[in-house]
């Protein structure tokens, strides 16, 4: 089953995701600092969105929005672009930690990297695969991910933890 969203959609849904996050974290007591890096070339290149200054050092975030709290699932994209043979931001992120986010109900998740990755690739195949296609211009491109149950996650990953922003 395939999806259609438009950019503009999902450009509403990451901007919230970032802003709601960054509040979090710059209420959090051991916060010194939360820089966002989403335009930054070199971090881009990384996938890495936030750089969350604490005691203790910096740590890498990765955020991803999402609407679809109801379905109890995480997207993980394997391929952010079919079509360009791009691979999916969650199999290359360089962050410490993903900071999955659902904007409607203020549900974070934090997900340990490169753990839950190392996990996802070992387990993958027994979660469904699903693709959503974004217009751009006079064309458009495929996402493809997989739909990981939220449960399964938190009950075969250590250190994952859920916050309720």
């Amino acid at each position: 089953m395939t999806h259609a969203y438009s950019m503009d959609d999902a450009v509403q849904v990451a901007k919230q995701a970032a802003a709601d996050i960054e509040a979090w974290l710059w209420g959090k007591t051991e916060t010194i600092s939360v820089t966002n890096v989403e335009h930054d070339p070199d971090y881009r290149r990384r996938d890495v969105d936030l750089i969350w200054t604490t005691q203790t050092g910096d740590i890498l975030v990765e955020v991803k929005g999402d609407r679809w709290n109801k379905t109890r699932n995480f997207f993980f994209e394997t391929h952010s672009n079919l079509e360009r043979g791009t691979p999916g931001c969650f199999m290359y992120t360089e962050a410490d930690w993903l900071f999955y986010y659902f904007v409607n109900s203020r549900q974070l998740y934090r997900l340990p990297m490169p753990k839950t990755r190392e996990w996802f690739l070992i387990t993958m195949r027994r979660f469904r695969e699903r693709s959503t296609t974004t217009p751009v211009g006079g064309g458009h491109y495929t996402t493809v991910g997989r739909l990981v149950p939220i449960t399964t996650v938190m009950m075969e990953v250590p250190g994952v933890k859920m916050e309720q922003l």
